[in-house]
């Protein structure tokens, strides 16, 4: 096995493709856009987080979101509107609420492991993506809220993860510029943040610089196995590769299907805008320590001098990629109360859907039939783990190729 297709060219696509070239692969990226990371890689919230790895299989998540669902604004929001997809997603995810512990201890210790070889890379490759070792500092509103993270916290130093309580005095001295009436909050100090699309967009100079092959502006339109391997049509008849990995996002459920798997991806839509410092006063009134506010679910990173990025909510409202009023400017008024120094007068929104799975764990490794292998589904982590699943899918596919059986299969049908 010699030939590999990646198909995504976002963050776990490009992973995947340096990690096989890495193993020695002849690599043909396909992505449908001009450019790598153009879109749910585009413009997240830009956290590295293992402190985010609590999944969101648990009751008071549902019991939160039937209170939401007739508030526009909510953090959380579903369209009513009943399809097949949506209930089958729905119902699984309820399924694996009996999971809620074992798949957060485990999201932290992968999300704790992927750190060294991301900043490798990024060192190999000399990427500029304004990495910010600072931490991040989790805030709670409310007893109720701190309570639930002190629970959280006992779960992730089950997976390695360290990081501690601080009171409302500590939380200021952190980040001296945090406004509002806070109960208390957790930081993790090994927590870091970074441009998604820089870091991205620099990986794939790197793979193309490596031998690998970009095709971009390529859309997928089937995919299938035969007695030769796997096959792609992409507009221009069939092309025929020892193996390949699906790394298409919200697209992975459909190309899944042709090549004989379940993969029960769906779109979960989350919003962003990017502040512009352009005043001196805006850039000494942002924070440089990375923020998740509890209560929103929002997140706040700064990106270099100039850049502020503030993200969160999650809307299940299919392949919708609308950009809507109602949503965004909950995000602006929440700049404005927290940090109310900074100018909002270039705040320039954005919309990406996350791929994510029902028990909110990727999918990473091979598929049903030869020569098929995933690393897809990371939801609102993908940033986070990406450079482990790129190396676990990258030993899944030398392993194949030497003719090792794997252990497990990871892809649940």
């Amino acid at each position: 096995m010699q030939r590999v297709a990646v198909i995504g060219g976002g963050i776990t696509g490009i992973t995947t493709a340096y990690a096989l070239i890495n193993r020695g692969f002849e690599v043909t990226v396909f992505e449908r856009q001009r450019y790598a990371a153009m879109e749910t890689s585009f413009a997240n919230g830009g956290q590295l987080s293992a402190s985010n790895s609590e999944v969101w299989n648990h009751w008071p998540t549902i019991k939160k979101g039937l209170k939401w669902m007739l508030r526009a604004d909510a953090p959380l929001l579903v369209n009513p509107k009943p399809s097949w997809h949506k209930l089958s997603w729905f119902a699984e995810f309820i399924g694996a609420i009996r999971k809620y512990e074992d798949n957060t201890r485990e999201t932290a210790r992968l999300a704790i492991e992927a750190r060294d070889y991301l900043y490798q890379w990024a060192r190999d490759e000399q990427i500029d993506f304004d990495l910010q070792k600072r931490g991040i500092l989790h805030v709670y509103r409310t007893k109720a809220g701190f309570d639930h993270a002190a629970e959280v916290t006992r779960i992730l130093a089950r997976g390695g993860l360290e990081r501690r309580a601080v009171t409302t005095e500590e939380m200021q001295a952190l980040e001296p510029n945090l406004r509002g009436d806070f109960y208390g909050g957790f930081y993790t100090e090994s927590d870091a943040t970074g441009d998604i699309h820089k870091f991205t967009y620099g990986l794939a100079q790197a793979v193309e610089r490596r031998g690998g092959i970009m095709r971009y502006e390529t859309t997928i339109r089937d995919a299938g196995t035969d007695a030769d391997g796997v096959w792609i049509d992409a507009g221009a008849g069939r092309e025929a590769f020892d193996a390949t990995v699906v790394c298409a996002g919200t697209a992975s459920r459909w190309i899944a299907g042709r090549l004989g798997d379940r993969v029960n991806v769906y779109p979960v839509k989350g919003y962003s805008i990017t502040v512009h410092l352009d005043d001196a006063a805006s850039r000494n009134s942002a924070p440089w320590v990375s923020l998740l506010d509890d209560e929103t679910k929002l997140v706040a990173s700064r990106l270099g001098e100039d850049r502020f990025r503030v993200a969160g909510t999650a809307e299940f409202n299919g392949f919708n990629r609308d950009i809507r009023h109602d949503r965004i400017q909950p995000i602006i008024d929440w700049v404005e109360q927290c940090f109310p120094g900074v100018s909002t007068r270039r705040a320039v929104p954005w919309t990406g859907l996350r791929p994510m799975m029902p028990d909110m764990m990727p999918r990473v490794g091979a598929g049903r039939r030869p020569g098929v292998f995933y690393n897809t589904g990371h939801g609102h982590l993908g940033w986070t783990l990406s450079a482990i699943t790129a190396e676990q899918v990258g030993d899944a596919v030398a392993a194949a190729s030497d003719g090792i059986e794997p252990l497990a299969h990871p892809v649940r049908q």
